[in-house]
């Protein structure tokens, strides 16, 4: 089957990645736009899965309170550049994960891995994957802290100190 710029710029659009990879995927799939899609996402668990490795001493700390203000939460994500860091969507997906320990109160890391995420369909894990595929850096959630109670939180320093008062 046949796939025309358009195509492969729909699905770039959809996906976030590269034009090339696009291309290659639809040649795989023959044009098909799920199967290239599928294609593209087990060549970004490959990928996440090589860039594992790699040293995140970069990142930012997040915190989060609960509507009720009963809850909060304080977790470091950390990524390989200062520049993704300070990406939007890497934030996103910091408030993503911080929203998900207040929902869920997951008792370490690799249980948060395993939740659903909050407002979305999938696992904590597989929004980590999508965005090591999508950024281009290894992606790592370091740690966090829920806590209990009357909870303030303000970060200092672009995401440097976040704190739960």
């Amino acid at each position: 089957m046949a796939f025309t710029a358009k195509d492969v710029a729909a699905l770039r659009a959809k996906t976030g990645c590269g034009m090339m990879d696009c291309k290659k995927a639809l040649v795989q799939a023959n044009g098909d736009m799920g199967k290239a899609i599928d294609v593209l996402r087990e060549k970004g668990l490959a990928a996440a899965t090589k860039k594992a490795g790699r040293i995140a001493a970069e990142g930012i700390a997040y915190a989060a309170v609960s509507k009720a203000g009963n809850a909060g939460v304080v977790i470091e994500v950390n990524s390989e550049t200062d520049f993704v860091a300070r990406n939007a969507e890497f934030r996103s997906f910091v408030k993503t994960c911080a929203d998900t320990v207040l929902e869920k109160d997951p008792a370490d890391v690799d249980a948060l891995l395993q939740c659903r995420a909050a407002g979305s369909e999938e696992t904590v894990d597989a929004l980590l994957k999508e965005k090591i595929l999508k950024i281009g850096e290894n992606i790592k959630i370091r740690r966090f802290r829920r806590f209990e109670g009357t909870v303030g939180a303000y970060i200092h320093a672009d995401g440097k100190i976040g704190v739960l008062t």
